[in-house]
């Protein structure tokens, strides 16, 4: 069993040594523990300290991508290098390294295909109390959106399988955590939370530069994933709304128009007649929209089974597994 340890990494050199030392390269469960760094177009030596603390493996970015794409490409490196686990972690020290067997047990345990670390948000001291609403609030919505139980679903700190791994396709460019949560659900992938602890702050979050900016982002992200993932929903409930109320318009046109005064109200049949077209548009969108989704699940079942065909094939031919597809080395 190998377990690899993945950390997306940009301009780090100041934290990524106090994560490192803290780093474990023995968990119980596992014959190997190897750490990848994801070199996210990083113009500091962020790399050079990370090759100093033996850091096994890597993903160099020409520029930088940003999280959710260096997420990506460090999970199709950890694939290709045969990784039956893969935990990811920050670069920041936010999370305890020593928590790290309790977030592989539930699935070295058969229990669970994704684990997603909790954090103790009210006692953190440096998130703000706004931010801990935003952050209690938004989980909350991916939880019903997703129908899961992940109590933290913008923690970074989580341990997945192999399978649950090739099964993850990130289409938001801003973050993966709560798309990811989103899919899991999706697929019917077992995820489940495990409290962990913090270490102490060190750094301000480059994914939230001010609340404004995260709260914008964060709803756009959801709204996305929504639509993504819940495409009838979305618009038939937006087609049925817009439908109704020209419904009632109309309504309230033919009552005026039997009892003589329908000239004086004219507009209110112009409007009817366009909310109900429109109405009807947006309801035949949303059955189009259906229709794409089943595909978009056919195309990725496809995926699925071809990467774990080609996994199994290249392990059983040479004992070697396949490069990722992409410009990282």
């Amino acid at each position: 069993m190998k377990l690899i340890i993945q950390i997306p990494c940009y301009n780090e050199e100041d934290t990524l040594p106090i994560l490192l030392r803290e780093l474990p390269r023995h968990v119980d469960g596992f014959d190997t523990v190897e750490w990848l760094v994801i070199d996210d177009g990083c113009t500091d030596n962020t790399v050079q300290v990370a090759r100093k603390h033996g850091v096994d493996h890597f993903v160099h970015f020409r520029k930088n991508r940003g999280l959710a794409k260096g997420f990506l490409a460090g999970i199709d490196k950890c694939l290709s290098l045969g990784a039956d686990i893969i935990v990811n972690t920050d670069a920041d020290n936010q999370y305890k390294s020593e928590d790290i067997p309790k977030l592989v047990r539930p699935i070295l345990e058969g229990q669970a295909d994704i684990v997603v670390g909790s954090r103790p948000i009210d006692e953190i001291e440096h998130f703000s109390f706004f931010k801990k609403i935003l952050q209690k609030l938004g989980s909350k919505i991916v939880r019903i959106v997703s129908n899961t139980r992940v109590k933290d679903t913008t923690s970074g700190f989580r341990a997945m399988s192999r399978d649950a791994a090739m099964q993850m396709n990130v289409f938001n460019e801003y973050t993966y955590t709560l798309e990811t949560v989103i899919q899991a659900g999706q697929k019917n992938l077992a995820i489940i939370s495990v409290p962990i602890g913090t270490n102490e702050f060190l750094r301000p979050s480059r994914l939230m530069s001010s609340i404004p900016s995260y709260l914008r982002k964060s709803v756009a992200t959801i709204v996305r994933i929504f639509v993504v993932y819940k495409s009838f929903r979305f618009f038939m409930s937006i087609g049925v709304v817009v439908f109704m109320v020209g419904v009632l318009l109309g309504l309230r046109f033919l009552l005026y128009f039997i009892f003589g005064d329908g000239g004086g109200h004219i507009q209110s049949l112009i409007l009817a007649s366009v909310l109900l077209g429109a109405g009807f548009q947006v309801i035949l969108v949303a059955f189009i929209s259906d229709l794409l989704s089943v595909n978009r699940r056919l195309l990725e079942d496809i995926q699925f089974r071809l990467k774990r065909m080609e996994q199994k094939r290249s392990k059983n031919d040479s004992g070697r597994f396949p490069k990722p597809l992409n410009d990282e080395s």
